[in-house]
């Protein structure tokens, strides 16, 4: 079951984003987001490959966790838009994996209407660039459900290599894991 929530999107100008790339723009989740992280959370295809799909009552509770990470660490899975018009793509960002050794994880979730495009690629980018100019990461974690061969390719493109298989509670199953340093990213040349 897909659901479909029309919202009336507070006008793009307004909204406070603290990272871009090319074509995205990236924001912190507030409780007003609720109808957005349903839209996300709740398709089958974006969580076919994370033990959902989940009701509305679940994805609202993501939500609320993402905001509360975000209250407690500065890091969350934040919304993505396009910059050109505003229109809702998914999500992607960091969560802390080993603090100690100051490892995040990262993570991306597209729409079906925005894959195949290269966003998740160019979103990632965004992201891991901030993560290790920014935020200073000495390291970042990511996995992959097993038969997920677009995110595989992805963190592929971003220069993660594999190093283990690793349990994932939500779908019981070992997931491919992959670690990038900071010496060994290396970011996509601009075309400005």
């Amino acid at each position: 079951m897909a659901y479909l929530f029309l919202v009336k999107p507070q006008p793009f100008s307004l909204v406070s984003f603290f990272l871009s790339s090319k074509r995205l723009s990236f924001r912190e989740w507030s409780s007003d987001d609720a109808p957005l992280a349903i839209s996300l959370w709740c398709n089958p295809l974006v969580t076919a490959h994370i033990g959902g799909p989940f009701s509305p009552e679940q994805a609202s509770q993501r939500l609320q966790r993402e905001i509360e990470l975000g209250t407690a660490s500065g890091l969350q899975y934040c919304p993505v838009f396009l910059t050109s018009g505003g229109t809702f793509v998914g999500c992607c960002g960091l969560r802390p994996y080993r603090p100690a050794q100051q490892v995040l994880e990262l993570g991306f979730y597209l729409l079906p209407l925005h894959w195949g495009h290269g966003l998740a690629t160019e979103a990632a980018h965004a992201v891991v660039s901030h993560a290790f100019s920014t935020l200073g990461a000495q390291g970042l974690f990511a996995g992959h459900q097993p038969s997920n061969a677009a995110s595989e390719r992805v963190l592929r493109r971003l220069g993660f290599r594999y190093t283990h298989d690793e349990h994932y509670e939500p779908t019981g199953l070992m997931h491919p894991s992959y670690m990038l340093r900071p010496g060994e990213y290396v970011a996509p040349e601009s075309s400005g």
